[in-house]
This record gives C-alpha cells, sequence and structure tokens, in this order.
C-alpha cells in the first residue's frame, strides 16, 4: 500500500490541496518499504485524487480536507484521514501501529466543521468500521 501525506516540511500541512508536497510512503506488512517525496502540482478542484490515484495511492493523511474532496478521494478508492497535525515520522508510525489519533479536521472549508463534528481519535480497534459518508474511514493494517 502506499500512503500520501500531506506535509509542509517535516510537518503535516494544515490542508492537503495547499501543502508544499506530499511524501508517499511505501508500506508492505506493517513495516515502511520507503519513501518519495512528491511536489504539489497546484491546486485544482478535482486533480489530487486523480493524480495521487495515479501514483498508486491508497491512504492520504492530512490536517485538513472539504468534504467534496474526501468524496472525490473515495470515489478513487483512495481512504482519508483528517485532522491529524504533526511530524511525519511520528503521524506514520502512530497510523501504522494503529494508534494515530485525529481532531477534526483543519481545513477552512465553511461546511468541513460540520461534516467532522464528533471526530476524536482514530485508535485501532474503536473506529475500525467507521466510515462518515465523506471518506473518511478509520480502518487500519491495510
Amino acid at each position: 500500500m502506499k500512503i500520501a501525506l500531506a506535509t509542509d516540511g517535516a510537518m503535516i500541512s494544515p490542508h492537503f490541496g495547499h501543502c508544499s508536497e506530499f511524501i508517499v510512503v511505501t508500506v508492505e506488512n506493517g513495516k515502511t518499504l520507503g519513501t518519495e517525496r512528491v511536489a504539489n502540482p497546484e491546486h485544482q478542484p478535482g486533480f489530487l485524487p486523480e493524480y495521487l490515484s495515479k501514483l498508486g495511492v491508497s491512504c492520504i493523511i492530512a490536517g485538513g480536507m472539504g468534504p467534496r474532496a474526501q468524496q472525490l478521494f473515495a470515489t478513487k478508492g483512495i481512504q482519508t484521514v483528517v485532522g491529524a497535525s504533526g511530524s511525519v515520522t511520528k503521524v506514520v508510525d502512530d497510523y501504522l501501529a494503529g494508534s494515530l489519533e485525529v481532531g477534526e479536521s483543519a481545513c477552512d472549508h465553511p461546511d468541513s466543521a460540520e461534516a467532522h463534528q464528533g471526530h476524536g481519535s482514530c485508535s485501532h480497534g474503536n473506529h475500525s468500521d467507521h466510515n462518515d459518508n465523506h471518506g473518511h474511514s478509520c480502518g487500519h493494517g491495510r
């Protein structure tokens, strides 16, 4: 599986579409096999889900993302995890361990706060089958 993390330097970006780059992590059997930095080509509505899908990404982790973008990722079969923050290394380690804690989407779209109310931690075992109909699925270990 490939996980894309929306980043600004070594930190998770608060908004996936405006991040400076994506760190794409290749994972097999719960272990990181390699990472690659991919520049964010530009923020155009609907472009990034297609772009990341072509790179083989199956999950994207970001600080924030609007519901429409999450829906577009879902149509490409890409799981979205929003509300993440902190260093890329810690977020990847926590995600793979099934202990990534996420808060509300940091995205400043007016409709995102309503779409993400009540989303707290995304702990392994607590919400493994959760899907909020906006593409946010908390399944881990895939």
